[in-house]
């Protein structure tokens, strides 16, 4: 999971540095990227609050 949100931490700068030069389309995409890492984070997050079931 700590690959994911050094991804999300790195994409939301970049996207903070387009916002600031401007650049719009890239911003967005930046912005997409950020809500797909977001999505990942919060479904690899439920999934480690249910632990497996044993069968023994």
């Amino acid at each position: 999971m700590s690959i994911l949100q050094i991804q999300y931490e790195i994409i939301k700068s970049n996207g903070i540095l387009f916002m600031k030069n401007g650049q719009i389309s890239t911003y967005l995409k930046a912005l997409v990227k950020m809500n797909k890492y977001k999505k990942c984070l919060s479904v690899v997050a439920s999934n480690s609050c249910f632990p497996s079931k044993k069968l023994y």
